[in-house]
């Protein structure tokens, strides 16, 4: 079983949605206990990093996530506080990724956020088994962590951003497999898999 975990900063709707679409059990918690005991963990988010860290904080999950040992997967802002450090509002994360996530700098007449579907490639991981390179996942983000030594998937924005992270038992995607059709349910049962 799959354990969501709820810090009151994640589009919890949809990922419950595609879950039960793939037929997977799942609960939501924000147990400690139920965190570090699940099979795999799925850490959603939206909104800002510094806020999304506090509620981990204040709920005493920061050291429950770094200490996990079973499959993790950090979905958008999820991925991001994986990360060490972002520079929306000078936040310091979670640090399992080296990356720093910083805000998107695009050529003029490029609008941030990034919203919608783009490709992602230099795919490597076994979360893309059976996912072609250039396959389309759909985007909601401002910032976004650098390219290094743990980015799995590429994707181009004005400039190349870490589109997924993986290092050992974590995994992360900036985009929303939720909601990525065909592609997007294939990284979601590989990651079941794991």
């Amino acid at each position: 079983m799959i354990t969501i975990i709820d810090y009151d900063t994640g589009n919890l709707r949809s990922v419950m949605n595609a879950f039960d679409r793939l037929g997977a059990g799942y609960r939501l918690s924000s147990s400690p206990a139920e965190i570090a005991s699940a099979e795999k963990v799925l850490l959603p988010g939206v909104g800002e990093a510094r806020t999304a860290m506090e509620k981990l904080r204040e709920r005493g999950l920061a050291e429950v996530v770094r200490s996990l040992t079973q499959p993790v997967l950090g979905i958008c802002l999820g991925m991001q506080l994986l990360c060490a450090r972002s520079e929306e509002r000078d936040t310091e994360c979670l640090g399992i990724f080296d990356n720093t996530v910083r805000r998107l700098t695009v050529p003029a007449g490029m609008k941030v956020p990034h919203m919608g579907w783009n490709t992602v490639h230099a795919l490597k991981s076994p979360l893309y088994a059976g996912v072609e390179e250039e396959s389309y996942v759909y985007f909601v983000h401002s910032y976004a962590a650098e390219v290094n030594g743990d980015t799995i998937a590429v994707a181009d924005y004005g400039v190349p951003f870490s589109a997924s992270l993986g290092r050992g038992n974590f995994f992360g995607a900036q985009f929303h497999p939720e909601k990525s059709g065909a592609a997007g349910e294939r990284i979601l049962k590989n990651f079941l898999e794991l």
